[in-house]
């Protein structure tokens, strides 16, 4: 039987219930990376110690939460026996029932605690150090606990590349919707009196919290109410389970060195990580840049009005293009469209390093589109992950696939590339015009940058000529994205989980019963 054949299409109701868990946590994070630190610099007055030193904190904790998360998730799903014809099964190769209600259930839990911990920024309650890296590390403890298990459902819910675009796009168009509270924020914030701010944040917390707990209620009972996934179907599978589990010792379960172990031995999953690194490097290093680009570039030759209009096109637009992209997915698969976009970053690229800084209109085309399709590019990343998931989970005869704690082990490798963005760019920019960020006033700007999203300040009397700044901006700026694309291209590649690999990988996947954990595991 074709894989079309074998599996039902994601319900609308699903696919739209699962993008708009995506809306309530971009309205928070968005609003969360523009105002984060102007809040403790500007209002809270925080030295610039306590924020080295947070900020060291908070990148160990937020390099190591996804595969620690991940583990305590799904470690219980790892077992070191192969299948067996004679259990319990889930049809289709998808997920288990129980597996997608606790992901549900966890997700109903975390999301509003998200929520709160969102607020613990805006009030002072603690002296700023300590206040700067309790909030830190607790809000993006919840974040990566949300975004790992809403991932997971990716890979949980669908197997076929046409259902899981399906659901990106519904995520992407929810995301879009969320990142209009960055433009309600500018007229809420203000340094001298943060209280209408505050309450705009209240405001937010409540419809985040609100819209997690009643639509991952919502999305738990489309999906045991689908012709797939019947409530009788889950219990006789529990029941089932712990009829076979009677007077047997509990399975032996993979350690984590052992899972690591497997992990390295995934070809596809080597080039992958590695690819992944130099995108989340250039993604962070584009956010990181932005308005510096801007401000030397174009300061000069667009208005303000023009600026802005650039800055928040960067934060939407990328969700709305992944839409067109997950429409070329559906068509062409998501491999030749992601190299697609590394061909087209290098092209423009290298015409912009032809064309010279002195066209105004290609400067700005060029500054807008390398964000918006590397943004892009990010975005359509977490389909082949849950490719990935469907190959660890034949290649290793999983009895369930581990789709979170896949995503963050991946997260693991990947997310230094946040930290080198800065660190990069701020040594490219002193060797190309002699100027040390560290020794100016906008070392704290530059510190900053190293978070997730938050675009770089503007340098204030730079000890440099303009021109020679202007000219390493612009150098700065085609020479990442041409390095970065052509050590993609060639990573890109040697992947081969694509076309036929693939087909038969999920084909596979589909053959296989899955057997379903104990319910305890995984709480309805």
């Amino acid at each position: 039987v074709g894989l079309k054949e074998t599996v039902m299409a994601v319900s609308f109701s699903t696919a739209a219930l699962y993008g708009s868990l995506a809306l309530f946590q971009a309205i928070l994070q968005n609003v969360f990376l523009l105002y984060y630190v102007e809040m403790f610099v500007s209002v809270y007055k925080i030295d610039k110690l306590s924020f080295w030193v947070g900020e060291t904190i908070f990148l160990v904790w937020n390099s190591i939460n996804d595969p620690l998360f991940g583990w305590i998730s799904d470690r219980k799903l790892l077992t070191s026996q192969e299948w067996s014809s004679s259990s319990s099964s889930s049809s289709g190769g998808l997920s288990s029932p129980s597996v997608v209600l606790g992901r549900l259930h966890l997700l109903s839990q975390t999301g509003p605690l998200l929520a709160l911990s969102f607020l613990t920024f805006w009030v002072a309650w603690a002296p700023a150090g300590l206040q700067f890296v309790l909030c830190l590390c607790l809000y993006d403890g919840f974040l990566t606990a949300v975004g790992l298990q809403h991932s997971a459902l990716l890979a949980d819910l669908a197997v076929s590349a046409n259902d899981r675009a399906r659901l990106n796009t519904h995520s992407s168009a929810f995301a879009a919707l969320g990142s209009a509270s960055v433009f309600a924020s500018y007229v809420a914030w203000s340094r001298e009196n943060t209280v209408p701010f505050r309450w705009y944040c209240v405001a937010l917390a409540l419809v985040s919290a609100l819209g997690f707990a009643v639509c991952s209620r919502l999305l738990r009972n489309s999906y045991v109410a689908s012709g797939k996934r019947k409530r009788e179907d889950a219990e006789l599978t529990d029941k089932l389970y712990m009829e076979k589990q009677e007077g047997k010792e509990d399975e032996p379960r993979l350690s984590l060195r052992d899972y690591v172990r497997q992990l390295s031995r995934h070809r596809n999953l080597r080039w992958f990580v590695l690819m992944n690194l130099v995108q989340v490097f250039h993604c962070h290093f584009n956010s990181n840049f932005f308005p510096l680009f801007l401000e030397h570039l174009l300061a000069d030759r667009i208005s303000l009005s023009t600026g802005s209009l650039l800055l928040g096109i960067s934060y939407i637009a990328p969700h709305l293009n992944n839409l067109y992209f997950l429409s070329l997915c559906k068509k062409h698969g998501v491999y030749k469209v992601v190299m697609g976009l590394f061909y087209l970053k290098l092209v423009l690229s290298l015409v912009m390093l032809m064309a010279g800084p002195d066209h105004s209109t290609l400067l700005c085309f060029f500054i807008a589109s390398n964000r918006v399709f590397t943004e892009g590019t990010c975005r359509l990343l977490s389909m082949v992950i849950s490719d990935l998931v469907d190959e660890d989970f034949v290649l290793n005869e999983r009895r369930q696939a581990a789709s979170a704690l896949l995503f963050g082990m991946v997260a693991l490798v990947t997310k230094p590339g946040q930290t080198f963005a800065p660190l990069i760019g701020t040594w490219m920019l002193a060797s190309f015009t002699g100027f040390d960020i560290f020794q100016s006033s906008s070392l704290l700007a530059v510190v900053t940058s190293s978070a997730p999203g938050q675009p770089l300040p503007p340098l204030q009397n730079p000890p440099v000529s303009g021109e020679a700044l202007r000219q390493g901006c612009f150098v700065l700026l085609v020479c990442v994205p041409v390095v970065c694309g052509i050590v993609q291209i060639l990573f890109w590649y040697q992947f081969r989980l694509h076309g036929k690999v693939l087909h038969r990988v999920k084909e596979r996947r589909h053959s296989v019963p899955v057997s379903s954990p104990p319910p305890s595991t995984y709480p309805a």
